[in-house]
């Protein structure tokens, strides 16, 4: 099988990122083999990570249900007939106790969703509050509420707001069979107000949605050549639910999800790629191999939002059969003994790979 020569340019600023991907590119290491894209995503992740600690966050709905938005695959879009129950905005004191069990279970992270097209002004107040109150607690923050204009952007950073999520969902190509209440562009310009605002980008899609292959590169592209890679990319497995449109679409093979998680690795390779929704349908197996190919992210809890998720003390039994320790947060100080850390974790075993192109 004759395979692209895959170009080398780099961001000037970071001779490691590249913003410029081609899908070709992508392509050209989707059709590697296996084993040789494992190699090669595994590589990368060690120069930049320790390969064997993976950072947890637990998410929690804090407003569900009634969204008025067309998203085809969501149990949370009114125009669903899903069996959600539609629910208020959960109050600050609630939310709270939520974050504080999660700390509890071992999470660096408190990810707060809300099924909104966009947050409205009367609900800020108490969105700031969580904020401020989850960061109180020595907890990262994150939180997704739709779409956001450029002064919203800039309170929730007031706030201390870590992170904000907001998905590409699927390529710009696939796009419009998705979604229709909302354009590609609405959700670029949300990101870029995160960014201008001094967040933390969390940004990924999701697969199995019907996309071809190329769609699913075209997709990583968008990603990937962001001005900023985002620092957070969570490549979400398709959960079905009777009663959206695509409850009935073919399952995505498994090894095509695991190309995805690999490739994602080797075009943002400083980013953490999370392993998201869907691994309720995953076994050990794939799930390891999913780490292995460059995943070092994952939500603990029994939900995301209203999908199902392992349950905590599965994922601690896998993380004790395969080695793997949670990140712990670190602050600025702590960077660079970090780094000499994973330098040294690297150099130890370099032994055990080897150079696979002499």
């Amino acid at each position: 099988m004759t395979q692209a020569v895959l170009t080398s340019s780099t961001n000037s600023d970071n001779p490691d990122i590249r913003n410029n991907w081609t899908i070709a590119e992508v392509q050209a290491l989707f059709s590697l083999p296996f084993n040789d894209l494992m190699f090669k995503a595994q590589t990368v992740h060690r120069q930049h990570f320790n390969a064997n600690e993976v950072q947890v966050s637990t998410l929690l709905s804090i407003k569900t249900g009634a969204c008025p938005e067309d998203c085809k695959y969501c149990s949370q879009s009114a125009r669903n007939k899903t069996n959600v129950e539609k629910e208020r905005l959960l109050e600050v004191e609630k939310v709270l106790e939520a974050a504080e069990k999660a700390k509890a279970m071992g999470s660096t992270r408190f990810c707060m969703g809300a099924a909104w097209r966009n947050p409205k002004e009367r609900d800020m107040p108490l969105v700031l509050d969580m904020i401020k109150g989850v960061k109180a607690l020595g907890l990262e923050s994150c939180m997704t509420l739709g779409m956001l204009d450029e002064n919203q952007a800039k309170q929730l950073q007031g706030a201390g707001l870590d992170y904000y999520n907001h998905n590409l969902d699927t390529s710009p190509e696939h796009y419009n069979q998705i979604i229709t209440t909302r354009t590609y562009q609405d959700r670029l310009d949300t990101l870029e107000y995160v960014r201008s605002a001094g967040m933390k980008v969390c940004s990924g899609g999701i697969v199995g949605l019907g996309e071809t292959d190329v769609d699913r590169s075209s997709l990583l592209v968008q990603l990937a050549n962001l001005p900023k890679q985002p620092e957070s990319v969570p490549i979400n497995m398709l959960v079905k639910v009777k009663g959206t449109p695509l409850a009935d679409v073919d399952d995505l093979e498994s090894f095509d999800f695991i190309r995805c998680i690999a490739v994602a690795r080797i075009m943002m390779p400083k980013s953490h790629v999370r392993l998201s929704a869907g691994r309720s349908a995953m076994n050990e197996q794939m799930q390891s191999l999913c780490f292995l190919a460059g995943a070092n992210s994952i939500f603990y809890g029994c939900k995301l939002l209203t999908a199902e998720n392992p349950e905590t003390d599965k994922d601690i039994q896998l993380f004790n059969k395969l080695g793997i320790n949670t990140e712990t947060i670190i602050d600025e100080s702590q960077q660079q003994e970090q780094t000499l850390k994973t330098a040294l974790v690297n150099e130890q075993h370099k032994a055990l790979f080897y150079d696979a192109a002499q």
